[in-house]
């Protein structure tokens, strides 16, 4: 697996167990987290810190490095195509598409069948000129 792009960019993140309404915060240093509570020692939680990684944490607070990630993480898995393609060699005078073509739309629904047949019929039309949709049926009696 490609190592993430890190660059040594660092951010400390604190987490106050006692505060409901802001329970993280996150700074870019030590040198202001420090700053900004001086009840806690930078050099207590730098020298914590720099030990085997391991977070800083008392009854109040918990504080921790965490790198920053400055590009996407590579997929665990490749990406797969999921759509086989499908392809049909043969030659044009044995294809018989059109007896392919009556198989396959005479498996589809009545429903999907019109609709295809609407679509068609309404490429040919121009714009605002409706579709008839009128079905003459005449019957011959052949005596």
């Amino acid at each position: 697996m490609e190592k993430l792009n890190i660059q040594g960019k660092r951010v400390i993140v604190v987490f106050w167990k006692n505060s409901t309404e802001n329970p993280f915060e996150v700074f870019s240093n030590l040198k202001n987290f420090s700053l900004s509570y001086p009840q806690f020692n930078y050099k207590t939680i730098s020298n914590y810190l720099s030990k085997a990684k391991v977070a800083y944490e008392n009854q109040e607070v918990r504080i921790e490095r965490k790198n920053i990630i400055l590009k996407p993480k590579p997929a665990s898995e490749p990406r797969i195509r999921k759509i086989a393609p499908v392809l049909r060699r043969v030659m044009m005078k044995d294809a018989n598409d059109e007896q392919h073509d009556l198989e396959y739309w005479l498996s589809r629904p009545v429903k999907e069948r019109a609709a295809a047949v609407t679509y068609i019929i309404s490429q040919s039309l121009t714009k605002g000129q409706r579709m008839d949709k009128t079905k003459l049926v005449k019957k011959r009696m052949y005596e």
